[in-house]
């Protein structure tokens, strides 16, 4: 079944909104940094990944909401989004007090005035911040921080062990028509991401099969290099039964469409493992690309207050473990990496703790980049991708 690209479509006025401030290398709107928390405004309004704020609805034991609510009196409004466009098509619109942004999306936020600076001073257990993050180019500009961190972690190759009894050591289950391990081709059988960031997969892929094209960076791509990740692109959509981006949707597919191998987030390797599903998941041997989301707060924030004390909250150690160990991440606070009863003392080292120098983090292509003359912006990503979800 070939899914529609309005996900993707959704995304272009988002990217095209900003593309002319961020190659200007400025923000569209300035915003005053708050200095004091005042009374709290009873609620807050917060837009996040699926499985990023839990009130114990799924499962009774992952619960940061609830608590936070009866202390504070801020009743915590949670919409989900599924890819970092929908996330700035949301911000764009208003209407939320803050978001959990990966690094495609948080520039072009901080670009598009959409979010204010964070008064860290306001926030006491910043101090606890692992220190690869509290300076992250992705949240942090001109020295000046517009979020804070929340989680990290890769995008690993999701597949099925009775279709692999042996783990895949390559992304080319993928990429590359071929039989895979149960005599059967992958066409059909395999999933893509529906955003254009995953062009950065292809480009990372190319990095290692085709170094002639000189890849240093997979967000900072040049024409021909651009040229050739999308050209493997074509070639890995006549075998993709379905580009994904809701989560959940990925998991029934897992479950009853005979999905056997596609990139995916921890999130739903820990559901389908937990559903008895015949599911594993690897980093092969390419590396992968990955995600360090940050909480930023929306530049016309209705509940400033609320959200500057959820911000807060989102650093204590037992939410950190409790998402950590629900969601396959990392924590950004690593005291909660001992001590936790879901996530255990091995949790951090099993998600990854010591990947970060070896995961490419999404980041928004820009024309103006640091490894090469000029680079294809993110607009194009866009609409490229666009037209190879539609075939062209």
């Amino acid at each position: 079944m070939r899914q529609s690209f309005s996900t993707a479509a959704l995304a272009a006025a988002a990217a095209l909104a900003v593309t002319a401030v961020l190659a200007a290398g400025g923000t569209a709107r300035a915003a005053e940094m708050k200095t004091e928390i005042g009374e709290p405004e009873g609620q807050v309004a917060i837009v996040a990944w699926p499985g990023y704020i839990e009130r114990g609805e799924t499962d009774p034991a992952f619960d940061w909401v609830t608590g936070f609510e009866q202390a504070t009196g801020c009743k915590v409004e949670i919409k989900t989004a599924n890819t970092s466009d929908e996330m700035v098509a949301l911000m764009n619109e208003g209407g939320f007090d803050l978001v959990t942004a990966s690094g495609d999306a948080s520039l072009r936020m901080i670009a598009g005035g959409r979010v204010q600076p964070v008064n860290t001073e306001l926030v006491p257990s910043w101090n606890k911040v692992d220190d690869r993050l509290k300076d992250a180019p992705w949240h942090t500009v001109e020295g000046v921080h517009y979020g804070v961190p929340y989680q990290w972690g890769s995008n690993v190759l999701m597949y099925n062990t009775e279709t692999f009894p042996e783990a895949p050591d390559s992304w080319n289950v993928v990429f590359e028509e071929m039989t895979l391990p149960d005599g059967q081709s992958n066409e059909g059988r395999i999933q893509a991401f529906d955003g254009p960031i995953y062009i950065a997969d292809a480009a990372l892929y190319l990095m290692a099969h085709q170094p002639g094209l000189g890849i240093e960076d997979p967000y900072e791509l040049n024409k021909e290099q651009y040229d050739a990740a999308l050209t493997l692109l074509r070639q890995q959509r006549a075998l993709v039964g379905r580009y994904w981006h809701d989560a959940f949707v990925q998991i029934d597919d897992f479950t009853n469409e005979g999905v056997v191998a596609s990139s995916s987030w921890p999130f739903q390797v820990n559901i389908l493992r937990s559903q008895g599903q015949p599911i594993a998941s690897v980093v092969p041997k390419e590396g992968a690309t990955g995600w360090a989301d940050t909480t930023m707060l929306h530049v016309d924030a209705a509940n400033p207050n609320c959200a500057y004390l959820w911000m807060e909250h989102s650093l204590n150690p037992k939410l950190q473990g409790d998402l950590a160990a629900w969601f396959g991440s990392v924590p950004v606070n690593l005291e909660a990496c001992s001590g936790n009863e879901l996530l255990g003392d091995e949790g951090c080292a099993t998600n990854g703790l010591d990947n970060f120098e070896k995961i490419s983090f999404w980041r928004t292509p820009v024309t103006n980049c640091e490894s090469q003359e000029q680079c294809v912006p993110y607009y194009r990503w866009v609409t490229d991708y666009i037209a190879i979800l539609g075939g062209r």
